[in-house]
């Protein structure tokens, strides 16, 4: 279930809580969208995640092994979200040293600066980052979905090709 969740994390720029504490409730699979309640996120603003079609597979492959709420639960018999530490476990598990979960979302971040044309503002709002800027906020009401949809299907196609070797 740590693969299935690294990688979710991976292709949506998330925060290790934000997965493992992810709920069936927050997923609209129609839609393609995972919203992330305000109450769960460090900035307390709810977040709309777009999904692309390889974390759509993650979801179905891990449903029948899921909870009825948590999507990535590692105990059999309980529904219960799994560990904090599984994530990274599976890093050293793998002979990872050079990388860690939450350095994920600095490599999309790096990526999307240097290799996209992505305005700042959109690179940001995949993050879930607010601006520094008070009174640039102020003036920002949306959250560029629509935009960062291509952005992470950009994201995917990126992280899939450096997996796949292409």
């Amino acid at each position: 279930m740590a693969r299935y969740a690294l990688e979710f994390l991976i292709l949506c720029c998330s925060r290790t809580g934000e997965v493992i504490a992810a709920d069936w409730s927050e997923i609209d699979l129609d839609k393609k969208i995972w919203t992330i309640p305000g109450d769960r996120m460090k900035a307390h603003v709810t977040h709309r995640v777009p999904l692309g079609d390889r974390a759509i597979e993650i979801l179905s492959t891990v449903k029948p092994f899921s909870g009825k709420n948590n999507i990535f639960k590692t105990s059999r018999r309980k529904d219960v979200p799994m560990s904090v530490g599984a994530m990274s476990m599976l890093l050293r598990r793998m002979g990872v040293k050079n990388a860690t979960v939450h350095g994920m979302r600095s490599t999309f971040r790096h990526w999307a600066g240097e290799q996209t044309d992505y305005p700042f503002e959109i690179c940001e709002q995949a993050l879930a980052h607010g601006l520094k800027d008070d009174v640039a906020a102020a003036y920002l009401r949306s959250d560029f979905f629509a935009k960062r949809v291509s952005l992470m299907e950009d994201w995917a196609s990126f992280v899939l090709s450096e997996c796949d070797g292409r």
